[in-house]
C-alpha cells in the first residue's frame, strides 16, 4: 500500500471517530451562579448555551441535584 492510499484510510476512518464521542454540557460559574453553559462534543466547543433560555433552564434541571438552590439562577434572570 502506498502512502497516499494510507492517507485516504486513515482519513476514512477519523470521522467515524468524532461521531463517536458524546456531547457533553459544562457549567460555567462565577460566584456561585451559572453564568453559561458550554456544549462540549470531546474537548471541542461545541457553543454557549444561556442558562436564563429555555433550553438553559431545561439542561441544569436535568443535571442538578435536589438540594442545589435554583433562587440564584431566578435571581440573576430578573433585571
Amino acid at each position: 500500500m502506498s502512502e497516499s492510499e494510507t492517507a485516504i484510510t486513515d482519513s476514512q476512518n477519523a470521522p467515524a471517530a468524532a461521531e463517536t464521542e458524546e456531547i457533553t454540557y459544562q457549567a460555567v460559574e462565577k460566584d456561585g451562579v451559572v453564568t453559561a453553559i458550554w456544549e462540549m462534543k470531546g474537548r471541542k466547543h461545541l457553543r454557549t448555551i444561556d442558562p436564563r433560555s429555555r433550553q438553559g433552564r431545561e439542561i441544569l434541571n436535568l443535571y442538578t441535584t435536589e438540594d442545589v438552590d435554583h433562587s440564584a439562577i431566578s435571581e440573576a434572570a430578573t433585571p
